[in-house]
């Protein structure tokens, strides 16, 4: 947490008129008792009203109140709509976090902006994200962030290897479509696969280094020639064009998998 993320906690903790002890912030801030200590001489210091002393407790003076976030219309419309886009597209993790954002930042609105957080002529429907791509999706953003490799199958009629063992590097949304880009150390170059093409997944314990050539910086100064997927996406977007479907190959009929899939 940022220090002046933490400042800001400490003063909304103790903004209630109660006495709330200095161990107490520590274990909720996840910080030594010193660094609350010096938080809070740092706070009176910068004006902030504070009553109290180390070892018996803190509140802020009575009248005084956190001066409030001040939003225009706009903002709230893109923070609503923001919200909205992630509970109804992404994991149920995301979806969740973004319930407590709105909930924040509706709790320290004055009451005449509160209802405007919520009230908007821009409605995202709800429940677009099957719960197994959702488990998907939440699986895959954490091994992108912890940088795990990933064991994926594939069955799509254009990939040429089904199964492969893969560098997460990104997750993309499509307005539609998740897609996951990554270093295929099967084929040895960047693939871009579609979230809901994959039938089963397994992050591994095994981490990947941050390596020259295969970064994500990498991958997106290589598309979208590197890949038939993501660049038949890109053109797609640019003609103004929907996003190709999910690929089904009539039965009885061979596909011969394109070149790098």
């Amino acid at each position: 947490m940022r220090r002046a993320d933490r400042l800001f906690q400490i003063v909304l903790t103790i903004g209630n008129e109660r006495v709330v002890t200095g161990g107490h912030l520590a274990r909720l801030l996840g910080v030594a008792l010193r660094t609350v200590y010096r938080d809070i001489r740092d706070l009176i210091l910068s004006g902030v009203p504070i009553e109290g002393a180390a070892g018996v407790g803190y509140r802020l003076r009575r009248g005084y109140q956190v001066p409030p976030l001040m939003f225009t219309d706009e903002e709230l419309q893109a923070l609503h709509l923001g919200v909205g886009i992630v509970r109804a597209w992404a994991d149920a993790g995301l979806a969740d976090a973004a319930r407590r954002v709105q909930a924040k930042v509706e709790a320290v609105l004055p009451d005449e902006l509160r209802p405007r957080l919520t009230r908007g002529a821009m409605i995202v429907p709800g429940g677009h994200v099957p719960t197994a791509i959702g488990d998907r999706l939440s699986s895959l953003r954490g091994a992108v962030s912890g940088r795990f490799k990933v064991r994926i199958a594939y069955p799509r009629p254009f990939a040429e290897h089904g199964e492969r063992t893969v560098r997460p590097l990104a997750l993309a949304y499509w307005g539609g479509s998740w897609t996951l880009g990554a270093w295929c150390e099967a084929t040895a170059g960047f693939r871009t696969f579609r979230v809901d093409g994959i039938a089963s997944l397994q992050v591994s314990t095994e981490t990947f280094p941050d390596e020259p050539g295969r970064r994500l910086a990498d991958y997106l100064a290589a598309a979208p020639g590197h890949d038939a997927v993501l660049g038949g996406a890109v053109d797609s977007l640019r003609a103004g064009e929907p996003l190709w479907p999910t690929a089904v190959v009539p039965a009885g009929r061979r596909v011969k998998p394109v070149a790098g899939g």
